[in-house]
């Protein structure tokens, strides 16, 4: 049985500007290309990214993944890994001639460039094409072509949906495969979210029957944990996690300190915040890092309560309705003080959010 998505013809003249630029459409020209995507990546902008440069190079394209920070050692096992840079001083010289030289830039699972740190400005100054491919709410208008839809589970999705519209699903060997479940499957939380649709699963399935390892992508991802990560998380759900009931809210602050203690590496925080929100009555938490030069904050919510609009109101943030991030300039004490002063005036939302 044939594969096709109930979209129809949506996008379809974007994605025929990007078969134009892939060699689709005649005119079957080679680029040097460089994909990137959002500091701390996590496995949909790493899988999305890797599953795209493994296609684009089947196409005959010179690719390059630039990633504007380091990721997580779960991720590592992906095709096409070890070719990676992520930016560092040392490395800046390199990396602005390979953005100065690149034809095509596509810029993945990221709707602003401020995103993408140090970046930002060479990829904006570039003379190269720009090809933004993202599922995040009000995307900046920087790019030339965008592949974009809010309504799509994760950008692996779209990078899949392109693939097959593009008539190449054929090359989506078990690498990319497994880089595009791997995007997928994180980002619908183990396709048990909301943004789980039904062709969600009919992507995963087309993946699964090319004889990916699901086992085995779960595994390094999830079940590939430090000892110093799960004392981290143990310390957090001892020591850290506050409940507000009244607000059905709860959340989590770590210092630098602590962080430090635990000898937390990249990527150890990421999805603790999913802890405060599965207590028992609570539909929206959020965690507050100290970084240093700012403090990084995650919301996540159930139902209708968006913690998008909250971020974006207080926090100089976004994201989705129920999965949003947020900075603030301010101390860790003087930034948990305004999050406890604007909770009350979210109250009624959250507690009629079930």
């Amino acid at each position: 049985m044939g594969f096709d998505y109930n979209y129809g013809c949506l996008y379809m003249q974007d994605i025929e500007a990007i078969g134009a630029i892939v060699g689709q459409l005649p005119g079957n020209s080679k680029y040097t290309m460089l994909i990137t995507t959002h500091q701390n990546p996590d496995a949909d902008a790493m899988g999305s990214s890797l599953g795209l440069a493994g296609y684009l190079r089947k196409k005959g394209h010179q690719v390059t993944v630039i990633t504007p920070t380091d990721y997580p050692q779960n991720l590592h096992w992906m095709s096409g890994n070890d070719d990676v840079i992520a930016f560092d001083e040392k490395k800046r010289v390199v990396i602005s001639q390979l953005i100065e030289e690149a034809d095509i830039i596509f810029c993945l699972d990221f709707s602003s460039l401020d995103r993408i740190r140090e970046l930002a400005p060479m990829v904006r100054q570039s003379r190269a094409r720009k090809v933004l491919i993202d599922h995040h709410l009000e995307p900046e208008s920087f790019a030339d072509v965008a592949l974009w839809d809010p309504k799509a589970a994760a950008t692996a999705e779209l990078v899949f949906r392109l693939i097959v519209q593009l008539g190449d699903k054929d090359l989506i060997d078990i690498p990319i495969g497994e880089c595009l479940y791997a995007g997928l499957m994180t980002d619908t939380g183990s396709f048990r979210h909301s943004n789980t649709t039904g062709d969600v699963h009919r992507m995963a399935a087309v993946l699964v029957d090319l004889n990916i390892n699901v086992s085995s992508i779960h595994r390094r991802i999830f079940d590939n944990v430090s000892l110093d990560k799960f004392r981290l998380l143990g310390y957090i759900l001892n020591e850290k996690l506050k409940v507000l009931p009244e607000y059905k809210f709860a959340y989590i602050i770590l210092t630098d300190a602590e962080l430090k203690k635990y000898r937390s590496r990249t990527g150890d925080t990421e999805g603790m915040v999913n802890y405060a929100l599965a207590v028992e009555g609570v539909v929206m938490a959020a965690i507050l890092i100290d970084r240093v030069d700012e403090i990084r904050i995650s919301f996540r919510s159930i139902g209708n309560f968006s913690v998008r609009d909250l971020a974006s109101t207080h926090f100089n943030g976004g994201g989705h309705r129920n999965a949003a991030g947020g900075r603030s300039k301010l101390s860790l004490a003087e930034t948990e003080e305004k999050l406890l002063a604007v909770i009350p005036l979210y109250q009624q939302q959250l507690l009629e959010t079930v």
